[in-house]
């Protein structure tokens, strides 16, 4: 299956007032972030977007592709974590976005992915952590950044109520990476957590990690990544919300090292598409953080 992207989708950007992008891709070569040296006090920001594109369906997906190209250009993310990419998706994003560097987490399938851009972060290193007990090949992908000193972690959990043990089992893991890493680094989780409440309290967070929609103030506007009752990309029979996307911040805990704090979350892809759908049955979530 190949993604065209010579037509138009709907343009995301009418309800904020001011396009940073258009519709033919990658725009960020003539952003300040690259025409401009950054400060010392920008070396200390981030800002990224999470988003389960919904490869996987593949209904008006070329138009919904096109869609997340505008946002991206929207927003302009130093960082883009992805979940339920397939091949073409992929092949799609390298030729719009050659100025960020895409890592896939796997090479089959469907799977995650992060767009990192080059004017703001620095590839060291990636690693593929297998989640052993998985039914629907899951697995989290860990990016090494330097520059800010950043360890990135995408994943998408097991889907379905069913499964709630092997999703507390798959937030185990991101748990125990969290501890683990080392003091003077700051590391960010996000992603398609298919989580309920209830199952993070049984594992528990530790004490250094926050949940950045909470630490936000557990804002209403921004609660429920996935809404039937707004979005009708699956056509449910009946209205269900849930906060299966979320992000995760550990920041750097030793002193003297910059700690970043998140200052800014909001939900993306709310408008239509002119298919008459949304770029996911998901809402994206775009999060900013800067130095305290």
């Amino acid at each position: 299956m190949e993604l065209a992207d010579d037509s138009p989708a709907a343009s995301p950007a009418a309800s904020h007032g001011d396009s940073h992008g258009d519709s033919h891709g990658d725009s960020s070569a003539n952003s300040p972030a690259v025409t401009q040296e950054p400060s010392e006090k920008e070396d200390f920001k981030l800002s990224l977007i999470t988003w389960n594109v919904d490869g996987l369906d593949v209904e008006n997906l070329p138009e919904r592709a096109r869609g997340l190209v505008k946002y991206l250009n929207l927003y302009k993310p130093d960082v883009v974590f992805l979940q339920e990419l397939i091949d073409p998706y992929v092949h799609f994003l390298k030729k719009r976005f050659v100025s960020y560097l895409m890592i896939e987490g796997a090479e089959e399938g469907y799977f995650t992915g992060m767009l990192l851009k080059k004017s703001r972060v620095t590839f060291v290193e990636s690693e593929i952590v297998p989640y052993r007990t998985t039914k629907m090949r899951r697995n989290l992908l860990v990016v090494i950044v330097d520059g800010q000193k950043l360890c990135l972690m995408t994943s998408h959990f097991e889907s379905c109520k069913a499964n709630a043990k092997e999703r507390m089992n798959q937030l185990h893991v991101v748990k125990w990476r969290f501890k683990h890493a080392p003091d003077d680094v700051t590391v960010v989780f996000g992603g398609d957590t298919n989580l309920r409440d209830a199952e993070v309290t049984k594992v528990g967070l530790p004490a250094t990690v926050c949940d950045v929609w909470e630490r936000l103030g557990k804002q209403e506007h921004c609660r429920y990544t996935w809404d039937t009752s707004a979005n009708n990309n699956k056509k449910a029979s009946y209205p269900v919300r849930f906060r299966f996307d979320r992000i995760y911040l550990r920041p750097a805990v030793r002193r003297g090292v910059p700690r970043l704090a998140p200052d800014h979350m909001a939900l993306v892809g709310l408008e239509k598409l002119d298919c008459g759908r949304y770029t996911s049955d998901h809402w994206g979530i775009y999060c900013t953080f800067s130095a305290e």
